[in-house]
């Protein structure tokens, strides 16, 4: 029998859903997720989502959701990691981890960190950083669903940043060195 996925995301990403059709069904849902849809799924993955998922629908779930993030977790929790990783000087790197009740502050399955050039911009950053989470996930997927990564819980405080963090005027294509 086939797996059933949901992947949520703010924008349809045609290589994790071409990767998870290899394995099953597969829905994409940007809306705010309902408690019975949940529980239709074997797995929920979730990019780049901007809705809370509550205890409720995380406890309806058949198995963990599935964030993919792009900050080395503790660090950059929520809104534009990309862009506090450079303005803080925290690592950088990606994260999978599972949603709990928090922003980002579930177990931690697997993470590695990431180098940038320094011709690097924001906007060519966030695609190697959205490309590294996308081969981390191929890579890990199996480990995963099967099981055979344990997550561990995270450390530290870290940091975290709302949408309304981020200044008025953000130039993406300012090179990493300036910010």
């Amino acid at each position: 029998m086939k797996m059933k996925f949901l992947f949520l995301s703010e924008i349809k990403n045609e290589q994790i859903i071409s990767f998870l059709l290899k394995k099953g069904k597969v829905d994409w849902e940007k809306e705010k997720l309902s408690l019975e849809r949940a529980s239709q799924y074997d797995w929920i993955i979730s990019l780049g989502y901007r809705h809370i998922i509550s205890q409720q629908i995380i406890d309806a779930s058949k198995n963990p959701i599935i964030n993919l993030h792009i900050s080395y977790l503790p660090f950059n929790r929520g809104a534009h990691p990309n862009y506090w990783s450079f303005k803080e000087n925290t690592p950088k790197g990606v994260s999978i981890h599972f949603i709990d009740t928090g922003i980002d502050t579930g177990p931690i399955l697997i993470q590695k960190k990431c180098n940038f050039s320094r011709t690097d911009t924001l906007a060519t950053s966030y695609l190697k950083l959205k490309s590294e989470i996308e081969k981390l996930f191929y890579a890990s997927f199996h480990k995963i669903i099967t099981h055979e990564i344990i997550a561990t819980s995270q450390t530290s405080q870290g940091t975290f940043h709302k949408k309304s963090d981020l200044p008025d005027g953000i130039d993406w294509n300012i090179n990493i060195n300036d910010i």
